[in-house]
C-alpha cells in the first residue's frame, strides 16, 4: 500500500499502528469514505466530508480533525505515493477508549485507481437477491460505518455465485441498496431510486446521478419499490464512487428486459465520466 496517513504522520503502511484499545478496531465504532482521485484532484471531496462529518455528529463520534485536516491528509497521502489517479480512503473511529482527552483516529490511504472490467460496462453485470434485510430501526442504516460485515458477507456469497453485487431488501420488503452501492431502476423512460428514508445510505454517485438526471431532463422520482419494480424494470443499473454507474443486466437468473445495458444507464455513465474526465 506505500505510505500511509495516520494521526498527523505519513507513515510506511506497516508501521502504521493503532491504540489496541480503538474503538473501530475493538467495536467497529468507525466511519469510512471511499473516494476517486482524478489528477491528484478527489470528485467530489466536499460532498463525501459533508456525510462523514454529518454521521460523526450523529452517531456521536468526536474527532479533534477538521475538514481541512483531512483535505490536506489526503493531499500529503496521494504526493507521498506519487498518485494521480487513484482509490482513497479515509477513515475516522472514536480512538482510543483509555484515553482522557477524546483525539480520535484518522487514516487516509491511497492506492493507485483500478477500474471495474470494461466488459462489466459494455455486457452488464448479475447481481443476487440478499437473504438479510434492512432494519429500519437499526441507528447505523445510513451511516457509512466500519461496521461492515454483514455487507461483506453478503457480497462475498452473491461473488460464489459470479455475481458482481447483492441486492437488499427491508423488513417490510422494499428495495433498499446493494452491499456497497445504491440502486436505480428505468421505467417508461423515468429514472426511479429508493427514498433515503427507506433508509439507505446517501450515496454520494447516487447524489451525482441525480443531479445529472435534473440537468438532462431525465424524468426522476425517489419513491418505494419492491421485488415487481425490479424485476418488471426495463434497465436496472447501481451506482458508488468507484463503479460510476454500472449496469445490471441479470437478477439472479433473470434477465432484465432484453439483457443487455439500457439507453439511459448507457447516457448517464456517458455524462458521470465526462464529469470525472473535467475534475
Amino acid at each position: 500500500m506505500g505510505k500511509v496517513f495516520l494521526n498527523d504522520s505519513i507513515v510506511e503502511a506497516g508501521d502504521a499502528k493503532v491504540a489496541a484499545d480503538d474503538s473501530g478496531f475493538l467495536y467497529g465504532q468507525g466511519l469510512f469514505e471511499t473516494m476517486r482521485a482524478v489528477g491528484g484532484e478527489v470528485f467530489r471531496v466536499d460532498d463525501h466530508l459533508d456525510r462523514l462529518f454529518a454521521s460523526c455528529g450523529k452517531l456521536n463520534i468526536k474527532t479533534y480533525y477538521e475538514r481541512d485536516d483531512v483535505k490536506n491528509a489526503i493531499t500529503k497521502v496521494l504526493a507521498a505515493n506519487e498518485l494521480g489517479d487513484a482509490r482513497v480512503r479515509v477513515t475516522v473511529s472514536g480512538g482510543a477508549m483509555s484515553s482522557e482527552v477524546v483525539v480520535g483516529t484518522l487514516l487516509v490511504t491511497a492506492v493507485e485507481f483500478a477500474a471495474y472490467p470494461e466488459k462489466y460496462y459494455a455486457n452488464g453485470v448479475t447481481v443476487t437477491l440478499c437473504d438479510y434485510r434492512q432494519n429500519s430501526m437499526d441507528p447505523l442504516c445510513g451511516h457509512k460505518t466500519t461496521n461492515y460485515f454483514a455487507r461483506l458477507i453478503a457480497l462475498q456469497e452473491s461473488q460464489k455465485k459470479k455475481a458482481a453485487e447483492s441486492l437488499w431488501f427491508t423488513t417490510d420488503n422494499k428495495l433498499a441498496e446493494g452491499c456497497v452501492s445504491n440502486v436505480f431502476i428505468v421505467k417508461d423512460g423515468t429514472l426511479l431510486t429508493p427514498g433515503l428514508d427507506t433508509p439507505v445510505l446517501p450515496g454520494i454517485a447516487r447524489k451525482t446521478v441525480l443531479e445529472i438526471a435534473e440537468k438532462e431532463g431525465v424524468a426522476f422520482e425517489e419513491k418505494d419499490l419492491f421485488i415487481n419494480d425490479l424485476l418488471e424494470a426495463d434497465e436496472v443499473f447501481v451506482t458508488n464512487s468507484i463503479m460510476t454507474v454500472l449496469p445490471v443486466t441479470t437478477v439472479e437468473a433473470h434477465a432484465i428486459a432484453n439483457g443487455k445495458p439500457g439507453e439511459v444507464t448507457k447516457y448517464l455513465l456517458k455524462c458521470y465520466n465526462d464529469m470525472l474526465s473535467n475534475v
